[in-house]
């Protein structure tokens, strides 16, 4: 088979890269070990873009919120991970949730029927010595190849931990209890189940959390957590108040039994189009099975629940970016490979994604000819490339969700309630300039 460039790895970034060069005219190979006989601890089925974890994109804001700027930015650019994510939406308040399974069809079903894209079902275990490819196998690459690509990089990657939040079922939730309502009525008002908790079913809750019996990864020890999937149990761990200041916060969930703002809240978040599926938000634990299923029925409205998937525990490992890469996400040492999605030390679906689209744009650019600038930092996704790719010390580089923190301050004294604006407004008036020097095929 002839193709132009080798994607390895079918997640979001993959797909996403994918979709971007196949749109330019390049012809494709995306090879994917997933319905090839291989698996990983936490993907579920064989569909491109699963969403392992949440199957929240999280803020759909993009007048005052970074991710809802990223967001509009890649739609702007034909992100086929947000248009699948628009058609599979399902209620969340002012974030965008998806049908996990509808959305990862989706994906699939549109990339397997582009003409310029082969997708085949194979475990990479070296990485090529040359040809244009793109390395998007994300943070539970096949040990073999993180191997090799530990070797090609002169650098063993970093790691760690990420963490699964449990699926309900929704029909065993007790809507006696519990009540729908997003908070401050945000969206349609009814996106949320909540389950409220007083004081002392809180505290009880918090000391089950602490002293419950959790997985262990004796040979993953002194890994650090990303602070954005912190396990629930761990937060606990922090301080009695602190996972009600986090997923459990009670502010703007007004208990239509007493009309008042509860201790604590526990809430669930709609999971598929048909509304059977809810997850937990917010609870990825570490936690085993058995003492997940103890402790969570204890949650008022969850006592009889039923779980279609519990917590779980994986490693995620990334490289250090900004010493390896270049600002078009190409390995300075070999630079016929480019890295994208969370292997760059991005965190999130829809970082991943939109580094899987500049990944793929750049790539096109590069096999037409031409020379595409970085988009600039003032943009959301011009600040995520500029921490992957320069800004951060290689030395102690960690994740990062795309943040109003990554991009240049506003100069001047402004009012903070003005900032995010402001920021948003520069975004827009700099991206639109930058996207328009993009050839469109």
């Amino acid at each position: 088979m002839q193709y132009d460039v080798h994607i390895i790895g079918g997640g979001l970034a993959g797909s996403e890269a994918a979709w971007q060069l196949a749109q330019a005219g390049a012809k494709v190979r995306l090879s994917e070990m997933r319905g090839g006989g291989d698996s990983t601890p936490a993907h579920q089925g064989d569909d491109l873009a699963e969403l392992v974890c949440s199957n929240s994109f999280r803020s759909d804001d993009a007048e005052s919120n970074a991710v809802g700027l990223l967001h509009a930015e890649m739609r702007a650019l034909g992100s086929l991970i947000m248009a699948k994510g628009d058609e599979h939406k399902v209620p969340a308040g002012s974030a965008l949730a998806v049908d996990r399974d509808g959305f990862s069809a989706g994906v699939t079903a549109a990339l397997a029927a582009h003409p310029n894209i082969t997708i085949v079902r194979e475990r990479i275990d070296t990485l090529p010595d040359s040809g244009m490819t793109i390395v998007a196998t994300g943070p539970l690459t096949a040990p073999s190849l993180a191997g090799d690509i530990g070797s090609a990089t002169g650098a063993e990657a970093l790691a760690f931990f990420d963490a699964i939040a449990p699926i309900v079922h929704r029909d065993s939730i007790d809507m006696q209890q519990a009540w729908f309502q997003s908070r401050w009525n945000k969206g349609d008002g009814k996106d949320y189940i909540n389950c409220a908790m007083n004081r002392e079913q809180y505290e009880a809750f918090h000391a089950g959390l602490i002293s419950g019996e959790k997985a262990e990864f004796r040979e993953w020890e002194n890994v650090p957590y990303f602070e954005g999937c912190m396990p629930i149990e761990v937060m606990a761990e922090r301080g009695l108040d602190t996972l009600r200041f986090g997923p459990m916060k009670p502010v703007g969930l007004d208990d239509p039994r007493t009309g008042r703002w509860p201790h604590a809240v526990v809430q669930l978040r709609q999971d598929n189009a048909s509304g059977t599926l809810w997850n937990i938000v917010g609870f990825q634990t570490k936690l085993k099975h058995g003492e997940q299923v103890r402790l969570f029925r204890t949650i008022p409205g969850l006592e009889n629940a039923e779980f279609a998937r519990l917590g779980g525990l994986h490693r995620n490992t990334f490289i250090r970016s900004p010493e390896l890469l270049d600002p078009t996400l190409r390995l300075k040492a070999r630079p016929h490979l480019r890295f994208a999605g969370q292997m760059t030390g991005c965190e999130g679906y829809v970082e991943s994604a939109a580094v899987g689209l500049l990944a793929g744009r750049f790539a096109a650019a590069e096999l037409a000819g031409r020379s595409v600038a970085p988009p600039p930092v003032e943009t959301a996704m011009g600040a995520l490339l500029h921490h992957i790719t320069g800004a951060a010390v290689a030395e102690t580089y960690q994740p990062m969700n795309v943040n109003f923190g990554l991009m240049p301050p506003i100069p001047g004294r402004t009012k903070k309630a003005d900032r995010k604006k402001m920021y948003t407004s520069r975004a827009r008036n700099a991206f639109e300039p930058w996207a328009s020097t993009l050839t469109v095929e």
